[in-house]
């Protein structure tokens, strides 16, 4: 993963036994109101990018809103977005959410694919299971236009589900990165570590995501065991002892001293 990193990049992380850092900075959910500091416009993105890229972040979770601030799957904004950070952060990759967020159906997430033409996106596969006649679309559709596709699985049902598709091929070959979410249905979407081994083991490439105070010690833990993590707003605003981080970059770095003191 990484496929913008430079040998030197490579080397220094490989040196640093760090993992694949991508920073998911607001999600569909959260405004102004909930962080001061939590990225909402597009300069804002932009603005929180680079400083996650200073800090240690590889790539970006990338969400857009519309002009009343709400989720959006529009296809110009992902690419007006897009343009704008690949001049400000170069070396980051961008990944874009297709999020359904209680508002998108699964055409929508097609079209928004088809019309934006990303370099990486996340699919859920429990959303696109709600239209299980589009699902090979989908997927084709990704495969057609060089969209990597990392597959976000909340449960070992999910990560069954994605087996199944593959051995159909529903999912296509090489379309095999994971995303696993840690606590988003548990009470009051708290995550703890051993919410990973909930998720049956593969040899496939896999990331985690973890929600609440306990967010740095799960992605500590997918580290340790070889995964790369998600680190970010949209998942967490506060570190262990319920301190709220200054920003994004703030949480990227703590993380970051963190994995490093660990693999020392």
């Amino acid at each position: 993963m990484g496929d913008t990193m430079s040998a030197t990049d490579s080397e220094m992380r490989a040196h640093q036994s760090l993992p694949y850092i991508l920073v998911a900075p607001n999600g569909a959910r959260r405004g102004h109101g909930d962080h001061p500091g939590l990225p909402v416009s597009t300069d804002e993105i932009i603005a929180t990018s680079k400083a996650c890229s200073l800090a240690g972040a590889d790539g970006l979770h990338l969400h857009v809103r519309d002009q009343a601030g709400h989720h959006s799957l529009d296809a110009g904004l992902y690419r007006e977005a897009i343009a704008e950070l690949r001049l400000a952060v170069p070396r980051m990759d961008i990944q874009i959410t297709t999020e359904a967020a209680g508002v998108f159906n699964v055409e929508a997430q097609f079209e928004c694919l088809k019309k934006t033409r990303p370099d990486w996106a996340s699919i859920s596969v429990r959303e696109i299971a709600r239209s299980p006649e589009i699902a090979p679309r989908v997927y084709a559709l990704c495969a057609d236009q060089g969209t990597r596709v990392q597959h976000i699985l909340y449960d070992a049902d999910d990560a069954k589900l994605l087996a199944r598709w593959q051995t159909e091929g529903v999912v296509k070959p090489g379309q095999i990165e994971r995303l696993l979410v840690l606590g988003r249905y548990s009470t009051e979407q708290e995550s703890r570590p051993e919410d990973l081994d909930t998720f049956p083991e593969s040899t496939d490439p896999w990331m985690v995501c973890a929600f609440g105070a306990q967010e740095h010690k799960c992605l500590q833990k997918a580290a340790q065991l070889g995964g790369d993590v998600r680190v970010g707003f949209e998942n967490s605003l506060a570190g262990p002892h319920g301190q709220s981080w200054a920003d994004n970059a703030a949480s990227v770095a703590a993380l970051i001293n963190l994995l490093k003191g660990a693999a020392k």
